[in-house]
C-alpha cells in the first residue's frame, strides 16, 4: 500500500517540481506583458518564509514529543505556506524587473553567498518535501524519517535565507 502511494505520486511530484523550476527559470528573463508591478509582494512573502520556518521548527519539537498529530497539522500548514510563498513570488517577478543588489564590500559577498545557496537549495527542495510528505502521510515512517533528516535542514535554510535575501536587498528596491 504505501509503495504504491508513492508510485502513484512520483509522476505528479516530478511534473510539479520540473514545472516550478521551468517557471523560476523563465521569471528570470520574461516579463508579463501590460501587468502593473507587484511592488508590494516582497515583504509579505518574505514575512510568509518567516513563519515557515517557525512553523518547521514547532513540527520538529511537536514530533520530538511523539505529537503526531500536531507534526502532521504544522508540515501541512509548512507546505501551505509555501505554496503561499511560490504564487506571490511567481507573481512579483512576472510583473516587476530584477532589483540589482547595491551593497558593496563584504556585504555584497555575505549576500551572493547567501542568495546563491538559497537559490541552488531551493531548486532541490520541492521534490524532496513533497516525497518526504507522501512518506509521511502513508505511514512509511522509517523512509519518512530518512528523507525528512535531510529535507528538514535544506527547508528551514531557504526559509530562513529567504528572510535574510530579503532584509538585505530591500533598501534597494525602487
Amino acid at each position: 500500500m504505501t509503495k504504491n502511494l508513492e508510485q502513484k505520486y512520483r509522476p505528479f511530484i516530478f511534473a510539479v517540481s520540473i514545472l516550478i523550476l521551468t517557471i523560476v527559470i523563465l521569471l528570470s528573463e520574461i516579463r508579463m506583458p501590460n501587468m502593473t508591478p507587484l511592488n508590494f509582494l516582497p515583504p509579505i512573502y518574505a514575512t510568509i518564509n518567516g513563519i515557515t520556518a517557525v512553523l518547521l521548527v514547532f513540527a520538529l519539537v511537536a514530533i520530538k514529543r511523539k505529537n503526531i498529530a500536531l507534526h502532521k497539522k504544522l508540515m501541512t500548514t509548512s507546505i501551505i505556506f509555501s505554496v503561499m510563498f511560490l504564487v506571490m513570488y511567481v507573481a512579483y517577478h512576472g510583473t516587476s524587473d530584477p532589483t540589482p543588489f547595491g551593497g558593496t564590500g563584504f556585504i555584497k559577498y555575505v549576500y551572493y553567498f547567501i542568495l546563491i545557496t538559497h537559490v541552488c537549495c531551493s531548486m532541490a527542495i520541492v521534490p524532496m518535501v513533497l516525497i518526504t510528505y507522501v512518506r509521511g502521510i502513508s505511514n512509511d515512517i522509517a523512509k519518512h524519517r530518512r528523507l525528512a533528516k535531510i529535507t528538514f535542514p535544506i527547508w528551514l535554510y531557504i526559509a530562513v535565507t529567504g528572510v535574510l535575501v530579503y532584509i538585505l536587498i530591500s533598501p534597494y528596491y525602487a
